[in-house]
């Protein structure tokens, strides 16, 4: 069990930025529609606000957003939930980043020895800090997308690992990386791991939904990368409509007790999510 501690990822002024972005919207046409000035939407963006409740409603309803999770946020309330019931063991590999982390994760069967690990973090130093001592072996490398904060740490994985294979996202520029396509299933080390292509942040981004294969009814784990966050999603650095199209596809399709391991911020559950993201609607 654990109660996460990790800073969100997002505030409000970040929220309302990509809500813009989703809903094709210019501060002017959103401040029309929510009876809210320009300037204060601006502001909001810089991350000075002072909105009341009945404004963030109208805001969040004129961006087609989740008014729950639109008004916690605005409290910095943002709740998280208890993460439990994964059959293996979860390591969060994070490093700083920005005013948060950037996260990669390694998944064991608990007793050590071997895992597989999702993204590399930013560099090398900072991998090996947050590096498990009883995890010896990777049987292989799954990467979400090919920005620097993901994948800076490859170098030194290759190079400790050389027989682990790399995966990455068809069309990402990871030399020597075999390329998943959406659907795409393995079993690696004792795991069902299913690639689902989530384009939108970048052009080429998966998401992997991993199973233990002797436990096949407890809960996944949904690597998310920068599609989706907990109070979140990731910016819609390609598209903006195809990213929230996927945040809605795997909040639709995933089970509810899947726990969410993001590429930034703290941990959450599908279920959690669902009720509280700002782009969960």
């Amino acid at each position: 069990m654990v109660i996460e501690q990790t800073l969100l990822e997002d505030e409000l002024g970040d929220i309302l930025e990509k809500g813009l972005c989703q809903a094709g919207l210019t501060p002017e046409a959103l401040s029309e529609r929510a009876d809210v000035s320009a300037e204060r939407i601006r502001d909001a963006i810089d991350y000075r606000y002072d909105f009341t409740a009945p404004e963030l409603d109208r805001l969040a309803h004129a961006l087609g957003m989740n008014p729950r999770g639109v008004q916690a946020l605005a409290a910095n309330r943002y709740p998280l939930p208890v993460i439990s019931g994964l059959p293996f063991c979860l390591f969060p590999l994070r490093a700083p980043h920005g005013l948060g982390t950037a996260n990669a994760y390694l998944i064991t069967d608990c007793r050590g020895g071997e895992g597989v690990l999702f993204d590399t973090g930013p560099d090398a130093m900072r991998l090996r800090r947050a590096w498990p001592a009883r995890v010896e072996r990777v049987a292989a490398v799954f990467l979400t997308h090919a920005e620097t904060e993901h994948t800076g740490g490859l170098p030194e994985v290759r190079r400790l690992h050389p027989a682990a294979p790399v995966f990455a996202p068809i069309g990402a520029k990871v030399n020597g990386a075999a390329g998943l396509t959406d659907g795409a299933r393995m079993e690696c080390a004792g795991y069902v791991i299913e690639t689902l292509a989530t384009p939108g942040h970048s052009e080429a981004h998966n998401a992997y939904l991993v199973r233990a294969r002797g436990a096949p009814y407890a809960a996944p784990l949904l690597i998310s990368g920068d599609l989706l966050f907990a109070g979140s999603v990731g910016g819609g650095y390609f598209c903006c409509k195809r990213l929230r199209e996927q945040v809605a596809r795997v909040l639709r399709l995933c089970p509810p007790d899947t726990v969410i391991a993001p590429g930034h911020g703290p941990l959450t559950t599908i279920a959690h999510e669902r009720e509280n993201n700002p782009f969960a609607t």
